[in-house]
Parts: C-alpha cells; sequence; structure tokens
C-alpha cells in the first residue's frame, strides 16, 4: 500500500505520474489534479484540458492569453 502525496490517504490502487524527472503517488485523479495542473496566469483556474503555452506562461485559452495582452493566440480547434 502506499499513500497519497496530496491527501495522505493509504491506499491499495495508488498510481504514480511521472513527470519531468519527478515520481509522485496518488490515489485517485482529484489530487493528481490538484498537484499537477497548471494555474492559469489570468483567471487562476486549474487547466485541466489543452491550456495555452505563450512564452512559457499558461493560460487556461487563447482569451484569458489575450486578456494578459498576448496576441495572435488561438484556440485549437
Amino acid at each position: 500500500m502506499a499513500t497519497c502525496e496530496v491527501c495522505g490517504n493509504q491506499y491499495g490502487m495508488t498510481f504514480e505520474v511521472h513527470a519531468q524527472g519527478a515520481v509522485h503517488v496518488f490515489d485517485c485523479f482529484a489530487c493528481a489534479i490538484h498537484r499537477m495542473a497548471p494555474i492559469c496566469e489570468h483567471c487562476r483556474v486549474q487547466i485541466i484540458g489543452q491550456g495555452v503555452d505563450v512564452d512559457g506562461h499558461w493560460y487556461c485559452g487563447a482569451h484569458c492569453a489575450r486578456a494578459e495582452g498576448k496576441v495572435g493566440i488561438v484556440d485549437k480547434v
């Protein structure tokens, strides 16, 4: 049994996420999202979907990127 790094729950069906050389252990997707999802630099929502990366800055979509003054940004369709 492993322990979730977010909530501390000891659970027999935890899973690992390997990202940027680190290994994270979670007991559910909600905890994984809480720890791993980037946050939109404009509206502060956690980015669960694609998001928009503009010069190393993360936004939930083109609207928020444009609101921060970024130009030429479009959502992928």
